[in-house]
């Protein structure tokens, strides 16, 4: 090795060695554990630096590592176990993908828990593919959190004394068991996402500031009491279960929900979710209009079901400032009621099915077209009814027929438009018949 070149790679390792602390860390925490550990041999001054970490991600690829290696089914606890043993300071992110595995306890689990309490851990993920987890009252040891994500786990009533993660803000909270009564303070959570959790009527938060909102399969939720938050903008609600089996502890109707939902802009709603909502006559006009909504997605949407169409019909003209609509059909293939059409039919062709314009709306996006009659006729409405519309994107369904379609588009295209700079577009699938479309369409 000659002199020069020598002293070049001298000069790299001091430009490296004596990088900043914080760029350190942000390269530690960037890079997969098993190459964090490797950093070690950069130079002395990066030799343990691993040790010190505070983000600590031990996801599915680290379990991959460990299993692949000379560690074995369970190696992967005995490798967490001994990094934990030799880390010093604080852990500011921890994250764990516990695999479906033959344990007989979550004793390991619970001891890691006890470490991570002492650690002041910001954000932790738990997830979770075993049998359920009961979480240990370690878990309300850990004030400094700020997100929280759990996946499978049993939610009991926290320790005497325990009032609250004071510095909470983003919830996450995925097939969790709320087997009794739980109060908790959150005084600074924005985000709250609960997916198919159960017993949800025993959680009961106290938190103002929520601003996000979704739920995912817990038709037990007290919706009405989550909704009555003064910073609630964006709300989600699916109902993917049949509705027969879904059995709510609130008795709920759509004027009820939105007049609770006095500042929400983003609604997203399932389609199963009015056929629970209506179960009287709906009224046109609500005592309050939803002034603040300006984006509204409907999914697994069923144009056949009355209850579902006079829903939506009903949040349209209802809502004075709406912006943006998805709509997202739901495919036959997955219907699993079927409803008869006439009613439906008869009720778009009426000339009041929508008694107002749509001023405000400017985009429009239609999703699964499968081109029926029932879409066909959904589209005519809207178009008829959005003098302020600019794009009206369809996007077919994974298994469109391709000559249905463009005689229904050619349907559309001949359809009158309130908007004069309303464009109507054909998005995605095959290329060729998409791109001979738009340009003969507009």
């Amino acid at each position: 090795m000659t002199g020069k070149y020598k002293r070049r790679l001298d000069l790299e390792e001091d430009r490296i060695s004596k990088l900043p602390e914080h760029l350190i860390e942000s390269i530690l925490e960037r890079v997969p554990f098993k190459y964090a550990v490797r950093t070690s041999g950069i130079s002395k001054q990066w030799r343990y630096r691993w040790t010190t970490m505070k983000a600590m991600v031990f996801d599915e690829d680290f379990y991959k590592f460990a299993k692949n290696g000379a560690f074995g089914h369970n190696g992967f606890i005995r490798i967490i176990n001994q990094i934990l043993i030799i880390h010093e300071g604080s852990i500011r992110k921890f994250q764990l993908y516990l695999p479906i595995m033959s344990l007989d306890s979550f004793q390991e689990v619970d001891r890691w828990m006890i470490l991570l309490s002492r650690k002041g851990v910001q954000e932790f993920m738990f997830l979770n593919a075993n049998q359920c987890y009961e979480l240990p009252s370690h878990m309300f040891s850990c004030l400094e959190l700020t997100k929280l994500t759990l996946e499978n786990c049993f939610f009991f009533k926290p320790p005497l004394g325990f009032e609250g993660f004071p510095n909470l803000e983003t919830l996450i909270l995925c097939k969790i068991d709320f087997g009794c009564g739980t109060q908790i303070k959150l005084p600074q959570l924005k985000k709250l996402l609960l997916v198919k959790c159960t017993n949800v009527y025993n959680f009961n938060i106290k938190a103002t500031k929520v601003h996000f909102l979704h739920v995912y399969d817990c038709p037990d939720a007290k919706f009405l009491t989550l909704f009555k938050n003064p910073c609630l903008t964006q709300v989600g609600i699916h109902f993917r279960t049949p509705i027969q089996e879904s059995v709510g502890v609130e008795k709920m109707t759509l004027p009820v929900m939105l007049s609770n939902l006095r500042g929400i802009e983003l609604l997203e709603v399932d389609g199963c979710l009015f056929k629970v909502l209506i179960v009287e006559k709906i009224p046109k006009w609500l005592p309050h209009a939803v002034n603040s909504l300006k984006r509204l997605r409907l999914l697994n949407f069923q144009l056949a079901c009355l209850d579902q169409l006079q829903g939506a019909l009903c949040v349209l003209q209802n809502a004075p400032n709406l912006e943006t609509l998805s709509v997202t059909f739901l495919e036959m293939k997955s219907q699993v009621i079927h409803y008869d059409v006439g009613a439906a039919l008869s009720h778009l062709v009426a000339p009041n099915s929508l008694s107002c314009t749509l001023n405000r709306l400017q985009t429009v996006d239609i999703i699964s077209f499968q081109g029926c009659t029932l879409e066909l006729l959904f589209i005519k409405l809207l178009l008829a009814h959005s003098p302020s519309l600019h794009k009206f994107n369809i996007k077919p369904s994974q298994d469109f027929d391709v000559q249905k379609i463009l005689y229904s588009m050619k349907d559309v295209v001949q359809f009158p438009r309130a908007s004069p700079k309303a464009k109507i577009l054909l998005l995605k699938s095959k290329l060729a018949f998409v791109r001979m479309f738009n340009n003969i369409a507009n």
